[in-house]
């Protein structure tokens, strides 16, 4: 794969690139006929994931608190993930910082498509952000609307500082050009399933992040399920 450096220091992966083939990695029998190929295996998902724990601890070093906000159900895998690599460099560190954690959902996915109302959930009570340094933290960025209106949905809770980390964002043509701070991997527009990233509730259990195919999308339809 011939990932670059570029755009908020994530791996970009070029829309070119074909994936690897799934009789290289394990692959849940129940997936095999389902999938197209393998666009990152979970062993570079855990090791780009240690990285941004490591620039989270340095930006957010001299912080009296942080509240990490995991946006479910996509964002846990990598919420875990993230904050146990966290934990584990705040116990090497000279300046540690105190973490407390909240979680929220977020749905405006139907099928593969985005749609236009997106539903925030579990925001009745966010007063313990108030005065906080805030990561915000999500599995996938798409167009960036929802992001935008959830950002826009916490202001009223005058956190402090609010910065948001996402594993992935996709290149689509829809984008509104928001960014996260901190990216994981900048992908090309290809609806992606694993490692907790769902397609109607399938594939939360694959370890790696592929590509479903029209066979997949046809057998876990919303209408099926």
């Amino acid at each position: 794969m011939k990932a670059s450096m570029a755009g908020n220091d994530c791996v970009v992966i070029p829309d070119d690139w074909q994936g690897y083939k799934l009789d290289l990695f394990c692959i849940p029998k129940h997936y095999e006929d389902d999938l197209e190929d393998i666009m990152i295996p979970s062993g570079l998902i855990d090791d780009r994931v240690e990285r941004l724990a490591r620039n989270i601890c340095q930006d957010f070093g001299h912080a009296d608190h942080l509240v990490a906000l995991c946006v479910l159900k996509g964002g846990y895998k990598f919420f875990a993930d993230l904050l146990d690599k966290i934990k584990q460099l705040n116990r090497n560190i000279e300046h540690s910082v105190p973490i407390s954690i909240d979680f929220i959902r977020v749905k405006s996915y139907v099928d593969d498509q985005t749609s236009d109302e997106v539903q925030i959930l579990g925001v009745d009570n966010l007063d313990n952000i108030t005065g906080k340094n805030v990561l915000i933290v999500e599995d996938i960025v798409d167009t960036g609307k929802t992001m935008e209106r959830l950002l826009k949905h916490l202001e009223q809770y005058k956190p402090k500082r609010v910065r948001v980390t996402s594993l992935l964002v996709k290149r689509t043509k829809g984008s509104t050009g928001y960014r996260p701070d901190y990216i994981g991997f900048e992908i090309p527009c290809r609806f992606v399933v694993g490692y907790a990233l769902d397609y109607n509730e399938h594939f939360r259990d694959l370890g790696h992040i592929c590509v479903i195919n029209e066979k997949g999308k046809k057998k876990y339809a919303a209408e099926a399920m």
